[in-house]
């Protein structure tokens, strides 16, 4: 079991929050020895004795000495520096969505210790990607179904910090051809929770792994093998509707495309996964020539010129 300090910034995660911060270490199966919250405790900050005591919090006194500049955050940093150098614990667990705790997440990785950030979807990029996995408190759940529905992840899904499912998607494809094209769920999981710092399903409104990949991944196919699932690409779009997509776009062009990789970005852009090794080219330039409607000359694919049929009189 790993051992973790838990430094809380009161300033910038409320005390709504505390159940779900000790029930997710918990879950994950951390130690938390070192709990710790920062603020002026002469003003009010939602943060209640009673709830501390319960969970064995202590209290750091800091006083705003000065207008415009944040003592709490440089008493937290401090704090985390010594038991960083006194080498007590495994890891940091840092409780908030303050950017200015980026460059903190990212020294104590340079030093090899486990990061786990936890704060609101309001927490910028920078500072989710600084540590090893980040929990948006506001948006996971902690009961839920399998049966979620698609609208649960309107709100959650437009989160900045949250990455796209576009994104996740396209990763995948990526992981999959390197691993001949299926993969164990999990073992995909996993992976896909190192790359990504602030994956987790109850982001976009779900409660299982399985049932995200079924109702998100159009490009994907889910296969059940003694009760586990594996992972591998899904049937590629009919070439009939490529071909369709492709003739669309260069008349929208005027008739003409200047550069092959354009069409081949397009196609990626539409249609998430494409692989024109699916048709069985290996190249998008021979895919194009294979088109009764176009010719392509060089790098250029236009279309051609229909002949009259009309007799001259």
């Amino acid at each position: 079991m790993e051992h973790l300090a838990v430094l809380i910034d009161s300033e910038n995660v409320g005390a709504k929050y505390v159940a779900s911060i000790f029930d997710e270490l918990d879950k994950n199966g951390y130690d938390a020895p070192c709990r710790r919250i920062y603020g002026n405790w002469a003003k009010s900050n939602g943060w209640k004795e009673s709830v501390l005591l319960e969970y064995s919090i202590q209290p750091i006194q800091q006083f705003s000495y000065t207008v415009g500049k944040n003592s709490t955050d440089m008493a937290m940093v401090i704090d985390a520096m010594d038991l960083l150098y006194q080498d007590k614990v495994d890891g940091f667990c840092l409780i908030t969505s303050d950017s200015d705790f980026t460059r903190l997440a990212m020294r104590l990785r340079e030093e090899r210790k486990y990061v786990l950030g936890m704060g609101e979807s309001k927490a910028p990029l920078a500072l989710t990607h600084a540590c090893d996995k980040f929990i948006f408190l506001d948006l996971i759940k902690v009961s839920g179904k399998e049966d979620e529905e698609p609208a649960a992840l309107t709100g959650q899904a437009e989160a900045e910090s949250v990455t796209s499912i576009e994104t996740l998607e396209n990763s995948i494809l990526t992981i999959l051809n390197d691993k001949s094209e299926e993969m164990d769920l999990g073992e995909l999981g996993d992976r896909l929770g190192k790359k990504f710092p602030d994956f987790d399903v109850r982001n976009y409104g779900y409660s299982k792994l399985s049932v995200f990949f079924k109702e998100e991944m159009p490009h994907l196919e889910l296969i059940k093998r003694n009760a586990q699932y594996v992972v591998r690409k899904g049937h590629a779009v009919e070439r009939e509707k490529i071909e369709q997509e492709i003739l669309s776009m260069i008349k929208k062009k005027g008739g003409k495309v200047d550069n092959l990789s354009v069409v081949y970005d397009e196609l990626l852009q539409k249609y998430s996964g494409f692989d024109i090794r699916d048709y069985g080219y290996g190249r998008i330039s021979s895919f194009l020539r294979s088109m009764k409607e176009l010719e392509v000359v060089d790098n250029t694919v236009r279309l051609k010129k229909e002949k009259s049929t009309k007799k001259k009189v």
